[in-house]
């Protein structure tokens, strides 16, 4: 990846306190980007900015969950650099619990971090995007988006989501410039098992053997850069596993059958 792709650009990236939103601010750093890191913990987003080794990183605290936030940030945003090229969506929350268990509270909080924070952010800020005439906006969904299996019903519903809404505001904005790129991680050595909610909404609080077996964050930026310098309109990021998807549409039956064979060997 070329400095220059990024050099001097306005890069907003949610979630940027640890996982990929982590990796994703410490790339776009050595690219030369100007950053504005958000999250929800402030303490651990000046962490992050502290780490990066280009211009200072704008740190901007913002809850997915509080959309009487998104204006004004976006306003904030628009003070400080006068304009906005990337918006990176990559704040999520996972989810580890049966359907049956789950209270419909806890399902609402998942769609409204997943999905409707990602939907309203980006809804803020598209006259500022739209205004480069060349921008990004970049969603990181899941391979979920395509599949489903157990303990994640709700997070696979947000995924599934996310896509229907952002393939149609690909073709809205495609005139104007402005790129949509999805996004969509298998396995990655993340924390997202730690902080997924149970069925009462707890954390689960304990890791989960599957991301141990995915691919490092700063594999999964880099696929990133290079999916908005070549402005493609979906990647999928991972190792095995990303073939599910293709299975899932081209052999369902075979597919049913590998997921049915993972569970019983207690892989989910």
């Amino acid at each position: 990846m070329s400095r220059t792709d990024f050099a001097g650009r306005v890069v907003w990236i949610t979630g940027a306190s640890s996982g990929i939103g982590e990796a994703l601010a410490q790339a776009f750093s050595r690219a030369g980007a100007q950053l504005i890191l958000s999250g929800r913990r402030a303490d651990e987003l000046s962490r992050v900015a502290a780490a990066c080794c280009g211009p200072t990183p704008f740190v901007l605290a913002l809850d997915l969950s509080r959309p009487q936030e998104f204006a004004p940030a976006v306003l904030q945003v628009q003070r400080h650099f006068g304009r906005l090229d990337v918006l990176v969506n990559n704040a999520g929350i996972g989810q580890r619990c049966l359907a049956q268990d789950t209270l419909p509270a806890v399902e609402r909080a998942i769609m409204e971090v997943n999905y409707f924070g990602p939907v309203g952010l980006t809804k803020a800020a598209l006259p500022l995007l739209l205004a480069g005439g060349s921008g990004s906006v970049v969603v990181v969904s899941s391979v979920m988006a395509y599949v489903g299996t157990p303990m994640r019903s709700a997070y696979a519903a947000s995924k599934h989501a996310l896509h229907g809404w952002f393939d149609s505001l690909r073709e809205e904005v495609y005139p104007a410039g402005l790129h949509v790129c999805l996004v969509c991680p298998g396995y990655v050595r993340t924390n997202l098992s730690e902080n997924a909610l149970t069925a009462t909404g707890a954390a689960h609080a304990r890791p989960s053997d599957s991301p141990l077996r995915g691919v490092a964050p700063e594999q999964c930026t880099g696929a990133i850069l290079r999916a908005i310098t070549r402005r493609r309109d979906e990647i999928l990021v991972g190792g095995p596993e990303i073939w599910a998807v293709r299975l899932k549409r081209f052999a369902p039956r075979l597919w049913a059958w590998a997921l049915r064979r993972a569970v019983a060997r207690g892989r989910f």
